[in-house]
């Protein structure tokens, strides 16, 4: 395990790759953008935009994802009140059991701030099969509920003939998970390859139970789909100079966002402003630390240390502090969901330990092997 030797993304990053500097993608791309020209970014876009011609009447224009947080939020008001497209936004609904009330009510935001949304909601009994499954068999339960997300979008674009898509940041350039790298720094449709997606309908969703009519909300169309209806996902965060993870959050908290009052000891979540419809991704970004020694923690820090506004000797006191946080009572409220005990649930985190990162001792204590910003 090596760290990128100015931010604090550790090689250990699915799809990543340090240049023989030891930067890591993400930092050699903000790197970059010192030099951008970001006029004639915009231009581009006004050319971009200009292949895709303006609905009249009650057309949409494009079509953007959103979940009511702090980039969706500011997507949708940017897209509409300085572009001046009409969009139309498309939520994929939770079941009551796991969506938050701020989630809804951010949903309830964007449309009191005049947007049209439309809301794709999955069979709970297979959402909850899908998710207990994933979580059994990958200690991931995010493994289907993400297939359902990120597939949500291009579905409903096809379903109302709306061919452009546009998504927020790119996670190749932004992140550093270069399978989804397109032709350009905005083209968006090789978001299929990035982790979460790659491998398609697998057969353990069919191990699950389901059957194969009960998966369509969780397959992300085809490339030859994408082709046929003319489909183009551009990435907005390539055109835009201060998109960040707090430019993000001022923007759309003054315009209403709620944003999660609990302690950065139970989420990880330094600003509160982070996947606020649902808390479970908690214990996931828990799971993620233990699995790869990197958390949410590290994904806030890695773009203030970018930015200037973080040292990275700051950083590191940060990520070591609370890059594991997870409060009891969501890990609880998920194993009542699922059925399972708590102590199934500890069982099947301790076997996805990764164990050249972390010890195991007989107390059951996980200790990491490595120094945060040195690796192993």
């Amino acid at each position: 395990m090596k760290y990128c030797v100015r931010c604090l993304q550790p090689d250990t990053r699915p799809n990543t790759c340090f240049s023989s500097g030891g930067v890591c993608p993400a930092c050699d791309y903000f790197e970059k953008l010192k030099f951008v020209d970001w006029q004639e970014r915009y231009e581009i876009l006004e050319d971009l935009l200009a292949n895709f011609p303006r609905k009249s009447g009650q057309g949409f224009d494009c079509i953007i994802g959103v979940s009511g947080g702090k980039d969706s939020t500011r997507q949708a008001l940017w897209v509409r009140d300085k572009l001046g497209l009409k969009p139309l936004l498309a939520c994929l609904s939770y079941p009551p059991e796991q969506v938050t009330q701020r989630g809804v009510d951010n949903i309830s935001n964007l449309i009191e701030l005049g947007f049209d949304v439309v809301l794709a909601a999955p069979a709970p009994a297979t959402w909850k099969a899908l998710m207990k499954c994933a979580f059994e068999k990958f200690v991931n339960f995010g493994r289907s509920t993400e297939l359902a997300l990120f597939s949500a979008v291009p579905q409903l674009a096809i379903r109302y003939e709306i061919p452009l898509i546009l998504w927020g940041e790119n996670p190749g350039l932004q992140l550093g998970d270069l399978k989804t790298l397109g032709r350009t720094g905005y083209d968006g449709n090789n978001l299929r390859y990035m982790n979460t997606l790659s491998g398609g309908a697998s057969q353990w969703l069919l191990d699950s139970g389901a059957r194969l009519k009960d998966l369509i909300p969780y397959q992300y169309p085809s490339a030859e789909k994408f082709d046929k209806h003319g489909l183009q996902i551009v990435y907005l965060g390539w055109f835009l100079g201060d998109w960040s993870l707090v430019n993000n959050g001022m923007y759309s908290v003054a315009s209403g966002l709620k944003i999660r009052e609990d302690t950065v000891e139970n989420t990880g979540d330094l600003l509160g402003i982070t996947s606020l419809d649902e808390d479970w991704v908690t214990l996931n970004q828990m799971i993620k630390y233990y699995k790869f020694g990197f958390g949410r923690v590290t994904d806030y820090v890695n773009e203030e240390i970018r930015l200037g506004r973080m040292t990275r000797t700051h950083g590191i006191k940060l990520v070591e502090q609370y890059d594991d946080s997870c409060g009891d009572e969501y890990i609880e409220s998920f194993c009542a969901y699922i059925d399972i005990s708590i102590d199934a649930f500890w069982e099947k985190v301790y076997s996805s330990v990764n164990q050249d990162l972390f010890t195991i001792a007989h107390d059951r204590t996980i200790t990491k092997k490595f120094k945060v910003g040195v690796g192993l």
